[in-house]
């Protein structure tokens, strides 16, 4: 059995260009899938945020013909997310992995978090752990730097929602920033697939799916390094 932290977002909205809160969260479908994956394999699995807030679902995420299913599996684990431990407080050498899910609210607060930031310096650089996100959850690789302040994902090469994916869901113009933009300026080695299509990159140690459809794959993915 080995021991995984799950980072969720915090946040509940995301502040677009002209000044908009956008409410978000954690896309459920990138959260639920693996967790369950993760459970029924015997895993160990811990939720931290930012200051050990309450995350929310985007409700934009429990609006398909998926919706009655994700919200049960959310209930079942409601106590779990009603107590997540704090990211402040985590010690990355007490876990084999880490896995960050999507939705936009990893752009509001993970890609600036100095926690997910250290965790990821200690876990990265480390073969004998795994390091995985989802869409949006790659948000989060870009405040983590090594010792020099050099970007620990650059020449790395990883996947996540792409620029095209966000123009199709018409959020891009409105967008302060887009990951995929900035992934690829830090000097990652982006590979994306077709949109809204599974897409899974390895490299390594280090896990990234392109979108919601993924989550499985993610998922299996993650199985099969721990």
């Amino acid at each position: 059995m080995s021991s995984v932290l799950l980072v969720l977002s915090g946040a509940r909205v995301w502040s677009l260009k002209d000044g908009t809160q956008r409410p978000t969260g954690f896309w459920a479908e990138e959260f639920v899938t693996p967790h369950r994956l993760l459970i029924e394999a015997g895993h160990e699995v811990t939720i931290a945020t930012p200051g050990a807030r309450v995350p929310v679902a985007d409700q934009v995420s429990l609006a398909d013909a998926a919706a009655p299913e994700l919200r049960e599996y959310l209930d079942s684990v409601k106590d779990l997310l009603a107590s997540p431990a704090r990211l402040e407080d985590v010690d990355p050498a007490a876990y084999d992995g880490v896995f960050i899910p999507g939705g936009h609210g990893p752009m509001q607060d993970l890609a600036v978090n100095p926690d997910v930031a250290r965790i990821l310096a200690a876990m990265l650089p480390d073969s004998g752990k795994v390091v995985a996100a989802l869409c949006h959850g790659p948000a989060a690789f870009l405040a983590a730097g090594d010792a020099e302040g050099n970007w620990l994902f650059k020449g790395r090469e990883l996947t996540a929602f792409t620029d095209d994916e966000e123009q199709q869901a018409g959020l891009a113009d409105n967008a302060p920033w887009l990951l995929e933009e900035r992934l690829r300026a830090g000097g990652a080695v982006f590979a994306s697939g077709p949109a809204w299509a599974s897409h899974v990159v390895v490299d390594g140690n280090l896990i990234t799916a392109q979108n919601p459809a993924s989550a499985e794959a993610a998922g299996r993915a993650l199985l099969a390094q721990l």
